[in-house]
């Protein structure tokens, strides 16, 4: 007979939706105590639902970090929020990150507006708080609160860490009994192809400026193993203009050698081997309403 006061574990999903910009994939790595996904200043970096694993107490609890919520233009814009909602849909805990900065904007009155459609209440999350006035916060987490019933608020600070526990072990709560899905010393759930892809993307973010960031997507083509434990990893870089190509290769390829070497180092920490790296760029111009593309890309 099982003893009804033995501990349980505990296993689920908390999606983190939100705004481009809030914070999200920065708050995913926090939660997680590691860096899985991409950050950058630019709005709309992450595109695809990536799955980060932190472990509280019994509870192992994966976080969805989903793209931001936005009005669409494109097709790949499309897929993007498609994909965020979907994300929603799916979890066991619903995670609504707002910039307390920004505060209740067209955006953010968007999401609350579908979040009707969620079948538990979600949890409110304000970031940034450490740079904006008690007041201010107050306020927007009491008119947030009187515009949907929250079923807790936390504020936090993604980039600090602030609240960030407290958030953890509410999630770790939250979660259904079960049994754990991934293996105690897993991080995050992406196929290395595509963590490779992403984190090169990220390179190129950092690197170019404008719109550029927007009209490229990276696919990782081969990875061959070595007999001596490295790895070769072939990526091409795809973009919609030849004027594109020529700007992420630079003048006398000094802007892809650049990012080669930084994106090189990173996948090597993140794989734990040796890294030959080689890019290649390419000019593809519907690549955005391939769905080819946006498969290779996690956008079903």
């Amino acid at each position: 007979m099982t003893n009804e006061s033995e501990p349980v574990s505990r296993c689920g999903f908390a999606a983190i939706i939100g705004a481009p910009n809030a914070g999200k994939s920065t708050l995913v790595n926090r939660l997680v105590g590691q860096k899985i996904a991409i950050v950058t200043h630019k709005v709309q970096t992450t595109r695809a639902r990536l799955r980060g694993i932190a472990i509280e107490g019994l509870s192992q609890i994966v976080f969805v970090d989903t793209p931001g919520i936005f009005a669409p233009r494109r097709h790949l814009d499309r897929a993007m929020v498609e994909a965020a909602w979907s994300g929603a849909g799916d979890a066991d805990l619903v995670i609504l990150l707002v910039d307390s900065r920004a505060g209740l904007n067209a955006e953010v009155e968007a999401i609350l507006a579908s979040l009707d459609n969620v079948s538990r209440p979600p949890v409110l999350a304000l970031n940034k708080v450490d740079v904006v006035r008690p007041e201010t916060l107050l306020a927007l987490s009491q008119r947030l609160n009187e515009r949907l019933a929250f079923a807790a608020t936390f504020m936090i600070s993604a980039l600090s860490g602030s609240g960030v526990e407290d958030l953890r072990r509410y999630a770790a709560n939250a979660m259904p009994e079960g049994p754990w899905l991934y293996p105690d010393d897993q991080i995050a759930d992406l196929p290395q192809r595509l963590l490779a892809a992403e984190i090169t993307r990220e390179k190129l973010t950092l690197r170019l400026h404008q719109e550029l960031p927007y009209a490229l997507t990276v696919e990782t083509e081969g990875w061959a193993e070595r007999p001596d434990g490295s790895v070769r990893i072939d990526q091409v870089i795809y973009v919609e203009r030849e004027g594109q190509r020529k700007i992420v290769l630079g003048k006398d390829g000094q802007t892809i050698k650049a990012i080669g070497q930084a994106a090189r180092k990173e996948i090597a920490e993140a794989i734990g081997q040796p890294v030959h790296l080689f890019l290649f760029v390419k000019v593809r111009e519907s690549w955005a309403s391939d769905p080819e593309r946006l498969k290779m890309m996690g956008l079903e």
